[in-house]
């Protein structure tokens, strides 16, 4: 817009002059012409004219060129006039030399047909994306390979689309001929990770059992990892029978960076909660030792250092090591995680790919491993050494790669770990650092040889890094397990995008409402609670995902707004409106009655299956009445005492007119990291 004004201050200029310009004006066009030209904005830049000399500008000024012919002005008046003009004219041509902005394209408008009308970018992004496409052919007769996929460990065939490790049959041939089906994932997990689309695979509960119960004939360890979103959705109650008798259990209580602290001795607090769902299970704490529970984010890294430190110290090198839990604890996250680490050999990260992980239950279909590494006294040194620099350091003294890692850790989680690595394989990491590739010019310049044979050795002589026989020979192994489904949970009834809003990505921000009774909370359409009878009000401090929505309403328009919104953006979950809502399982209740302990402390948890839970704050001796609704009734739950029974004083002040708190976000907490020591004033 400023150049297009500017070109038009120099043509009004120039015509005041009475100086015709040559040739055609931009926008312009012949008689005759029948397009109507419109030009895109061009972007705002200073144009800079370089001027001559005054006797130069009064020759140039005074000959014009018309067609191919050079005729001398008359009325070329004096110097000051001449040079005026031609600085006129300098300018307005600049200005029309200029480029087009990119991807900026003159609209052309046919004056006898209308333009077809195109949406808005707003329409654009709202409308829905196309379901993508899954191509390629299945093939019976070709037999499956022993080659497992490197995502979730199940052997990859062409044979039926509807099982475990299932490949097109254009693909799987394609790769067995060229060598490289061992380092390949299956079509699941490509969809999954790249377009997280979760394809329908059979697997039967039998078949998890089966792999699960080899861990009985061997002498290992096992890690069992629990939920501490869901603790008792977390509990296998035959998990001794599964594992065997004599092997010893270490618990692994996951997502400790998503729970927010309601007090200092919070995980104190957690950690005992967890000894007594084990107590559930069949693990006595007493039969394995003090160091039963580790609090750990796999995700973040907090607790993983100490954690390998205790395997490390503890356990040696006596055996293999197994993870086991339901679907979507995290064991996944957690292969992924030491495999980075000094648990495992350095060179494992090179030749093993990383598991798969999503949202989606049951990711992984069979058993992934890598090597451990064997804990020596040399390396145990060199590796205490390590946690002793990394726990003197502070924020500015980390590199700028990893000071972006540990912000964006921060942003996901309260609890953020440092997980590094002692010894690397210096191999790879020698190429690394080079980042050049060798070539020799002589050879490349002289050699007889054709140019695609010297090209196919060039690639050929980047080698696959592979373990040696003797480097495998006595090695132990870190297993991931497949995942076993749970029965009664919410999360089965839902698909991969209304995961992505249910399942919490970053670190829960409670959110505290006061209700009266004859009041309603909805946890989106997935849960919802109603305040039927009591003396005085209460509090509910909602533990969900961030991105689930709650509505708070009167009890006498419950229903209504739940026919009328279910489905749609005021409750979010779940998502496709009446047409998803005829296949949903409707709400059923169950009446719950509490007694009031205090408003600064919780009387329970009123767990709505895995979509999360409300802490119920009440007067003291008030005795109120609620009922609470899921889908089919699936996962209701009251827990005595709450997990986080002070969470009701992480909130922040009363929005007016509303029965909403603020929201108050709990500061992130960095693992083996100095903290800045600040000035005091």
């Amino acid at each position: 817009m400023a150049h297009a004004t500017a070109r038009c201050f120099l043509r009004r200029a120039l015509c005041a002059s009475r100086r015709p310009c040559s040739g055609l004006a931009p926008g312009r066009r012949p008689a005759g012409w029948p397009y109507a030209a419109v030009e895109p904005e061009r972007p705002e830049e200073m144009v800079f004219v370089e001027y001559g000399g005054v006797a130069e500008e009064e020759k140039a000024a005074a000959e014009l060129s018309l067609g191919n012919k050079t005729v001398l002005r008359k009325d070329a008046a004096g110097p000051k006039a001449s040079a005026s003009h031609w600085a006129l004219r300098r300018q307005l041509s600049a200005l029309e030399a200029l480029p087009l902005a990119p991807k900026a394209e003159p609209q052309v408008i046919d004056l006898g047909f209308t333009a077809p009308e195109l949406p808005s970018r707003k329409k654009r992004r709202a409308a829905p994306r196309q379901e993508r496409r899954v191509y390629g052919t299945a093939d019976p007769l070709e037999p499956a390979s022993s080659c497992p996929c490197s995502g979730c460990g199940a052997l990859l065939h062409c044979v039926d689309p509807s099982l475990a490790g299932y490949l097109p049959s254009e693909k799987y041939k394609q790769l067995l001929q060229a060598g490289t089906l061992q380092r390949s994932v299956c079509q699941r997990c490509y969809l999954l990770v790249h377009y997280q689309k979760a394809l329908e695979v059979r697997v039967p509960e039998g078949e998890y059992r089966r792999l699960l119960g080899r861990i009985a004939q061997e002498r290992a360890l096992v890690l069992y990892m629990m939920d501490l979103l869901d603790l008792s959705g977390s509990l296998i109650p035959d998990l001794r029978r599964l594992v065997g008798e004599r092997n010893p259990v270490l618990v692994l209580a996951n997502k400790t960076d998503l729970i927010p602290a309601d007090c200092h001795q919070y995980l104190k607090r957690l950690r005992h909660r967890v000894l007594q769902h084990c107590g559930q299970a069949g693990i006595s704490p007493e039969d394995q030792g003090r160091e039963i529970v580790h609090l750990i984010s796999a995700k973040t890294g907090y607790g993983i250092e100490k954690l390998i430190s205790h395997l490390q110290s503890s356990r040696r090198y006596k055996g293999d090591v197994y993870v086991v839990g339901h679907t979507n604890v995290g064991k996944s996250t957690l292969f992924n995680t030491l495999l980075q680490s000094d648990y495992c050999k350095s060179k494992a990260s090179d030749v093993i790919q990383r598991a798969t992980i999503s949202r989606w239950p049951g990711t992984t279909l069979n058993l992934l491993k890598f090597p451990i590494i064997n804990p020596t006294p040399y390396r145990m040194f060199r590796r205490l050494e390590r946690l002793k620099t990394d726990k003197s350091q502070t924020e500015a003294d980390l590199s700028e790669e990893e000071l972006t890692h540990l912000h964006r850790l921060k942003k996901q989680g309260y609890l953020i770990g440092r997980v590094g690595r002692t010894f690397r394989n210096s191999q790879v990491s020698g190429q690394r650092n080079k980042g050049i590739i060798e070539w020799n010019p002589d050879e490349l310049s002289l050699s007889t040889e054709s140019e695609d044979v010297t090209q196919e050795k060039v690639l050929n002589s980047q080698e696959v890094v592979e373990f040696t026989y003797n480097e495998l020979k006595d090695a132990h192994w870190f297993y991931d397990t497949p995942g076993i489904s749970k029965q009664d949970c919410i999360l089965n009834l839902l698909t991969d995008q209304e995961l992505k809003v249910v399942m919490p990505s970053s670190g829960i921000i409670p959110r505290t409402y006061v209700l009266q009774p004859g009041m309603v909370l909805f946890l989106g359409a997935l849960g919802r609670i109603d305040f039927l009878t009591g003396e005085k009000s209460a509090w509910f401090s909602v533990v969900a995902s961030n991105q689930l929505p709650v509505h708070v309403t009167n009890l006498d328009k419950a229903d209504s707004i739940y026919q009328k919104h279910a489905g749609k953006a005021l409750l979010g979950v779940p998502i496709g409106g009446e047409e998803r809502m005829k296949d949903f399982p409707p709400l059923e209740f169950q009446d719950i009655e509490l007694d009031g302990i205090g408003i600064l402390e919780a009387v329970a948890d009123i767990k709505l299956s895995s979509a999360g839970w409300i802490a119920v704050t009440a007067h003291s001796e008030d005795k109120i009445k609620l009922r609470a609704y899921t889908p089919a009734g699936i996962g209701i739950m009251v827990e005595k005492p709450p997990l986080l029974p002070f969470i009701i004083s992480v909130k922040g002040k009363r929005i007016r007119k509303s029965p909403a708190y603020k929201f108050k976000k709990p500061l992130p907490i960095v693992q083996n990291l100095r903290p800045v020591a600040t000035s005091k004033t």
